[in-house]
Order: structure tokens, then sequence, then C-alpha cells
């Protein structure tokens, strides 16, 4: 299950910034299909940043997930969703080199559906928000 478009991965740029498109429900509330990501490459991960990672038995696959605890070997990984799966949950630790990058904001694209000046002005207020650590990926961690 996808979880970045293809062409998300960071091409060789000056600036360690990237954008990436979400395409799956794992990270639900967080993030949802079609959103857009400012994501910063090799930032410092710390517990309950969102990530972007390549899959640990797929690596021509990125994925996005909520770094829940630090363990020996990398950090485990798990969706806001969870009852979406695909985290570390099915596939162990996820190795130090197969992060990419933190995720510092999320951007919706705007509809086509809000012509209006009133939606435009919905839009411009809604779209983008900071995407901040949340403990609750690590909470839910413990209780299983």
């Amino acid at each position: 299950m996808p979880e970045l478009s293809q062409d998300a991965e960071r091409v060789r740029a000056p600036l360690p910034f990237g954008v990436a498109e979400v395409t799956g429900p794992s990270m639900v509330p967080t993030l949802r299909h079609g959103d857009r990501l400012l994501v910063h490459y090799g930032a410092r991960v710390r517990r309950g940043d969102v990530i972007v990672l390549r899959h640990p038995f797929q690596q021509d696959l990125l994925v996005v997930k909520r770094a829940a605890e630090r363990r020996d070997g990398g950090w485990w990984v798990l969706g806001d969703n969870a009852y979406a799966g695909g985290d570390s949950t099915d596939y162990g630790v996820v190795p130090d080199e197969l992060v990419l990058g933190r995720v510092r904001l999320r951007y919706r694209p705007r509809s086509t559906a809000r012509r209006s000046p009133l939606g435009l002005l919905v839009w411009l207020l809604t779209s983008a928000r900071p995407v901040l650590s949340d403990r609750s990926a690590s909470r839910r961690l413990r209780a299983r």
C-alpha cells in the first residue's frame, strides 16, 4: 500500500526540502489522501515526528509514518490510523539509513469546486498546517 507518490523523492537540489503527495489512509486523521507534504530531508528525527522513509521490503517505495520509538537498529514507526496497517507492526524496526526526512508542513491542494471568493478564502485559511510531533502514536504503542 503506497503512502507517497513515486515522484516524491527529492532530486539532488541545493536545498534539503522537497514536496511529496500522500496516497493512502494510514496517517488519517493527520494526513489524508491527496495532501501535499513539505519534507525536510536529512533533518534530525525525534519521537513523535512524522517522517518519510523507504519501505524496508520495497525500497523503491516511499512511505510516511510517525516515529514512535527509538529502538536498537532504528525506529519503530506507526501510522496514525490503527486500522490501516503497513507500519512496524508488519515489518519491524526501520533502519536509520532508510529514514529520509521529517515532514514540516501539510497542505491540501485547491479544489476545483471552490471557485467563489469565499471558497478561495476558506481554502487559504485552512489548506496549510504545520505537522507537529504528537505523542499519541507512542501511547498507542505502549498499549499493545
